[in-house]
């Protein structure tokens, strides 16, 4: 079975909702029809497993003209809901697991707020699914870093750069040492600076920095678009040296992601930009704990979760429940994607990040916290590397002897 978990408001009676739910997600409708014998609805009906009223409120949270016309006023209560689906339903067919579990639930009528909370897999349905080709493990191992984060950046300005100059760009952070690069997720493939003319010329700066340097440096290029045009783009990634590609899930689709991932052994970086559409609102949408399960059921490598207090809405809990999640095995083999921190992070964030994290397997991207560094971005990715010295030594990031550090303590602090 697969079990989706919601949370529901309404003002009819829960346990009646629930079971309309399942069945319109299954083998009914609002009417009994032809041929829906007993049979078949024992064979691949939806149940019910759990029905508990939370609490209830004076008004509802979302309109509803179906229940205006009936005339229904509240109390409106809300209900953590959990329903089971066959299998069988779905088979091997991600798409269609996302429009079982999450389709038309979210515009029925005697609903005023319905939220998809979460989603659990048996392992063995799991692992039917593709897998990560680098996840966690593999991605360290590319570019030969254990035992602490990786610390990389965005280039900057987001758009606007020739393929010379983000060439140019990137050269100086692999001098900078950092560990990973990627474009922002608005600079796909504009005539100013062509995607694949970008690609050639970045990859010449980064192999020339591997031969003078041993070591390398990982950058996602972003090849959100149409999927032929996206995997034209990861083989000449592929081409050039490359080793990572990065997609806007939301806006390029689940199917289009698994495509990617079944046609390129490259790491694929997971962007969740405009994922505040989807889980905002507290009455509505898709919890991050429901979204990561069908994302990485298409294959990808590494998940952005925002970031501990950056510029985003998310409280701090929030985006720690996404990095352990994304670390959680969903089958039997190693499924782990790597977290992402983005989005207003600098030294001074890092300490947090690490505590309520509870684990050093993530990516820690500071686009401003490394580029405006006063003492340039050298000093940048200096003060992340000084600010995890004194994490591992136990001291305030205060203490005397970090320059860096202090220097980005001092300009960042107040922000």
């Amino acid at each position: 079975m697969i079990r989706a978990s919601y949370l529901v408001e309404t003002p009819l009676d829960p346990r009646t909702v629930a079971e309309m739910m399942a069945g319109e997600q299954s083998s009914g409708t609002f009417v009994r029809v032809e041929g829906e014998t007993e049979a078949l609805r024992t064979r691949f009906g939806a149940r019910v497993a759990r029905v508990e009223v939370i609490d209830e409120q004076d008004h509802p949270s979302l309109h509803s003209a179906y229940l205006e016309r009936k005339r229904v006023s509240g109390p409106w209560r809300r209900v953590a809901v959990e329903i089971d689906y066959p299998e069988e339903n779905v088979g091997l067919n991600l798409p269609n697991l996302a429009a079982t579990v999450a389709g038309n639930l979210f515009d029925l009528g005697e609903v005023t707020g319905l939220r998809l909370t979460g989603l659990t897999l048996r392992p063995e349905y799991r692992d039917r699914y593709l897998l990560p080709r680098l996840g966690v493990a593999g991605t360290r191992a590319a570019l030969g870093v254990q035992e602490r984060p990786l610390f990389g950046t965005i280039l900057k300005p987001n758009i606007g750069l020739s393929p010379e100059q983000t060439a140019d760009l990137v050269e100086r952070l692999c001098e900078a040492g950092v560990d990973f690069i990627k474009d922002d997720e608005i600079a796909g493939n504009p005539p100013h600076s062509p995607v694949r003319e970008r690609i050639s010329a970045v990859m010449a700066r980064v192999r020339r920095w591997r031969q003078r340097s041993g070591r390398d440096v990982m950058v996602a290029f972003n090849i959100s678009d149409e999927l032929d045009a996206m995997r034209g783009h990861a083989d000449h990634v592929e081409a050039e040296g490359g080793t990572c590609v990065m997609a806007s899930l939301n806006w390029c689709g689940l199917s289009a992601m698994q495509s990617l991932r079944a046609s390129t052994p490259l790491a694929i970086h997971g962007h969740r930009n405009g994922f505040g559409a989807f889980a905002r609102h507290p009455a509505l949408g898709i919890d991050f704990s429901a979204y990561q399960v069908l994302y990485r059921l298409a294959g990808i490598d590494h998940l952005h979760v925002h970031g501990m207090g950056g510029k985003f809405a998310d409280l701090t809990e929030e985006v720690a429940h996404a990095a352990k999640l994304s670390l959680q095995p969903l089958g039997h083999s190693d499924d782990r994607v790597m977290p992402v921190f983005s989005s207003g992070q600098w030294a001074g964030t890092l300490p947090t990040t690490l505590t309520e994290t509870g684990s050093a397997d993530f990516m820690f991207l500071a686009g401003g916290g490394i580029l405006a560094h006063p003492d340039g971005a050298a000093a940048g990715v200096r003060s992340l590397r000084e600010a995890w010295d004194a994490i591992q030594a136990g001291e305030a990031l205060e203490a005397p002897g970090r320059p860096a550090l202090a220097a980005a303590l001092d300009f960042f602090g107040a922000r």
